[in-house]
């Protein structure tokens, strides 16, 4: 009897999350357009910004997935708490409201830098459903998320690698070199090998499972460290 009363009451707590979520990022990325609109120009340079970005692309492209996942309560969680956080780093962050300096007025560095932070949620919804994975206990469920991580990072990968090539073109036009040897661009390599080994290690029939969920978990912390780490504790052209 008292689930008659209870269970409405969580499907209604659901409905309710659910609803500010979307609003959230109604009200996020009509924030950046704003900022965009006032600024002339793309709003992806420094900290505000970039973790903004990143927390509204985490959210957004947590959806196709989060549609799919049933029961999908520990998802939405962990995809949302991530998602909050980096809105509140964001918002505790200065803005930038500096013009672009030339070096970066390309197509080519906004492509990259897009293309980069969609690679970065891709890459946080692949760490989520890693965790879930580990948690979980049902094999049905394990095989679901085993194989959406799996599409997480193929599809971040591939755009990652093409942020790779366009701030490749970026650094030429820019300083005339494709490369430069710089901490960012090191670990940015670093983090395309690691997400390499991931791909290649899932048709391993060993690395199924527990071992490749750890290995997705694990290169979410390349990320962090690719972006946050390298741009606040090293001295490179990404540098905030």
């Amino acid at each position: 009897m008292i689930l008659l009363f209870i269970q409405p009451l969580l499907y209604g707590a659901a409905l309710l999350w659910e609803k500010a979520l979307f609003a959230a990022i109604t009200v996020q990325a009509g924030y950046l357009l704003y900022r965009g609109v006032t600024l002339g120009r793309l709003p992806l340079v420094g900290l505000h910004d970039t973790l903004l970005f990143l927390s509204l692309s985490t959210a957004v492209l947590s959806i196709p997935f989060w549609v799919r996942i049933r029961p999908r309560k520990g998802f939405f969680r962990l995809t949302a708490v991530a998602s909050l956080l980096f809105s509140l780093l964001g918002m505790l962050s200065r803005p930038s409201m500096m013009p672009l300096p030339p070096v970066l007025k390309t197509f080519w560095f906004e492509l990259h830098v897009v293309l980069s932070f969609l690679s970065y949620g891709l890459f946080g919804i692949a760490a989520v459903l890693g965790v879930i994975f580990l948690l979980n206990r049902d094999a049905a469920m394990g095989r679901m998320m085993e194989s959406l991580q799996y599409r997480a990072v193929l599809t971040g990968y591939l755009l990652f690698s093409l942020s790779m090539i366009f701030g490749g073109i970026w650094a030429y036009f820019a300083w005339g070199s494709y490369w430069l040897w710089t901490p960012k661009e090191l670990w940015t390599t670093l983090l395309w090998l690691t997400y390499t080994l991931y791909l290649h290690l899932r048709f391993r029939p060993y690395w199924r499972g527990a071992r490749i969920a750890t290995i997705g978990i694990a290169g979410y912390g390349v990320v962090l460290f690719t972006y946050l780490g390298v741009g606040l504790l090293m001295k490179s052209s990404h540098s905030f």
